[in-house]
């Protein structure tokens, strides 16, 4: 049976943490002087990915 390959896409939107999948933030990669500063420090702050959605990622991962 051939290997399983990992969604490359994927790979590089997330990352594994601990026990947790760091994902980055939308909305802050341009037009960012209308932003207030303390969205912009939110967009900042890690966020991870729901529980919900979190086994279809670790299967495009393939660590399922």
């Amino acid at each position: 049976m051939p290997k399983m390959k990992t969604n490359r896409g994927a790979a590089k939107r997330f990352k594994l943490k601990k026990n947790l999948i760091k994902r980055g933030s939308a909305f802050k990669s341009h037009i960012l002087t209308k932003k207030r500063p303390r969205k912009i420090a939110n967009l900042n702050a890690p966020k991870y990915v729901h529980s919900a959605n979190s086994e279809s990622v670790k299967k495009m991962l393939c660590m399922a």
